[in-house]
């Protein structure tokens, strides 16, 4: 049995029925929704993820939070991630979603600020200097989620990520 276009919809967003339903007048503003949604079920668990005061040290955090987009391309899961696709994109064409997308962003900073003031390595460096590794932190997970999406390899991806965690563990000064 085929599965109604709506109901792919309601699944694939976590939207509504009614929402997927009704004939779309503004497709800009259900793209909002939908990255609204996604700031629900991912942006949100990331961040959880890297303040979760279960695993005490921030950096170990952040080497879970990469690792685990090494566990989704091992799995054969290339989506990537929305807002990092979005970001790359939709966000270039509109100044609305790339507001929506920035405000993710901004979110996800936050909590690799969060996590690196919890690092042992790095609790004692400057604010100024915690938001500049941040900001590095940052687009490393965006580039490294779109080349997920392209189906990079799993070496390109786990090298990647080792040369990050390399560059982190380094003595900032």
């Amino acid at each position: 049995m085929k599965v109604p276009r709506y109901q792919n919809c309601s699944r694939a967003w976590a939207l509504p029925e009614a929402v997927c339903t009704k004939p779309i007048k503004d497709k800009k503003s259900l793209f909002i929704k939908i990255l609204h949604r996604y700031d629900e079920a991912a942006v949100e668990k990331a961040a959880d993820l890297l303040s979760d005061p279960e695993i005490e040290d921030g950096l170990q955090r952040i080497d879970k939070l990469f690792a685990s987009i090494l566990t989704a391309v091992k799995d054969n899961d290339h989506r990537g991630c929305l807002l990092c696709s979005a970001a790359a994109g939709p966000a270039h064409e509109d100044e609305e979603i790339a507001e929506t997308v920035h405000e993710l962003l901004a979110k996800m900073k936050s909590a690799f600020e969060v996590a690196l003031k919890q690092s042992g390595q790095h609790s004692k460096i400057s604010d100024e200097k915690i938001s500049q590794l941040a900001d590095l932190l940052l687009t490393q997970y965006v580039g490294l989620r779109i080349l997920s999406r392209s189906q990079a390899s799993v070496e390109t991806l786990k090298r990647s990520i080792a040369s990050l965690m390399l560059l982190l563990t380094a003595q900032i000064k």
